[in-house]
């Protein structure tokens, strides 16, 4: 079945104007889900809007809009008054202005949307609109209301369509000094630097969703498939951090994962440490290990002894049988 549309209206650049749709470009619908069953009978549910104060159930054409201005007093809202100040973006994606994508922070993006004509005429509007901003490499800011609230949705050009995707507004993305203020200046030492600039070179690739996996979503798929099959659950073992080493080693390990050489300043460094320990001790006082100026001894937790090891293959499972468990569901209630 063909997805439904969340919205139709029209874009409109300046006099140019078509017919179009917008679709959700994400979905969550694959994802497993649960239901809330009583314990007791197996039936599903049920939520109920009731009065706060009497614990009544309360008809849907008794509920109002209702802003709150004290502890305990509400302003109504009526329908009549919020449609009187509905915008012009309830029916039109207007067009105000294109800026280049790489001004817009990542944080004030939302969600995405595809943009398609919405019927049989159109079509030429459409495409003036969307080669305008592919030729302009530019994204369009237009406005656009969905569920009753205005949004900012950003337009680019993406294949023979258009992408839009709704935007922040200031007052919504939080400032970065309220949480960052307070990280300690560290001094990073050119060694460490070094041993960590090899292993991001190790972990390079590029972007392949199509390799991500949800482990979580197949741990799931698993769990339910032996629940459906009255197969033992067996918990499985987590992993520990029982060993703690210094900052220095735990990034030669990282490093020596993948067997390849540490870079050359890391192996002198390396070299002087352990000329260090074969050396006699002094009995006036013991040589301690250097560290940049201000920093102190930094510890890290690393994961038992499982170096090395080749990482197994998680075991491919079906996905639940939804039907069969909707059936049980349904029989027990």
């Amino acid at each position: 079945m063909a997805p439904r549309a969340n919205w139709k209206g029209f874009l409109r650049l300046s006099l140019v104007t078509c017919p179009v749709a917008l679709f959700p470009a994400t979905s969550d619908s694959e994802k497993i889900s649960f239901n809330q069953i009583n314990r007791n009978t197996g039936h599903r549910i049920k939520y109920l809007k009731v009065d706060a104060e009497t614990g009544d159930e309360v008809s849907s054409d008794d509920i109002m809009k209702g802003y709150k201005v004290d502890s305990d007093t509400y302003i109504e809202i009526t329908r009549d008054e919020l449609d009187a100040i509905a915008l012009e973006s309830t029916r039109t994606i207007e067009i105000d202005q294109f800026v280049p994508k790489s001004e817009i922070d990542d944080l004030y993006l939302v969600r995405p949307y595809y943009i398609v004509p919405d019927g049989k005429v159109g079509h030429d509007a459409y495409a003036v609109i969307r080669e305008t901003i592919r030729s302009m490499d530019r994204v369009a800011l237009a406005r656009v209301v969905l569920t009753n609230r205005e949004h900012v949705i950003a337009l680019e050009a993406r294949d023979n369509g258009l992408m839009g995707t709704l935007l922040r507004y200031p007052y919504e993305v939080r400032d970065a000094a309220d949480y960052f203020d307070d990280i300690q200046d560290v001094k990073i030492t050119k060694d460490m630097l070094d041993l960590a600039k090899h292993i991001v070179e190790q972990k390079s690739g590029h972007f392949e969703p199509d390799t991500f996996e949800d482990h979580y979503e197949t741990a799931l798929t698993e769990l339910i498939n032996k629940k459906v099959a009255g197969q033992p659950i067996a918990a499985k073992a987590r992993p520990r951090g029982d060993n703690v080493v210094d900052l220095m080693e735990a990034l030669r390990k990282s490093l020596g994962q993948s067997g390849k050489a540490a870079p050359e300043s890391a192996k002198k460094s390396a070299a002087s440490e352990s000329a260090e320990k074969a050396a006699p001790a002094k009995p006036a006082r013991a040589k301690k290990r250097k560290t940049a100026p201000g920093q102190k001894e930094m510890l890290l937790p690393i994961s038992g002894s499982g170096a090395g090891k080749a990482k197994e293959e998680p075991a491919k499972v079906k996905k639940p049988a939804r039907s069969v468990a909707s059936s049980k569901a349904r029989k027990a209630s």
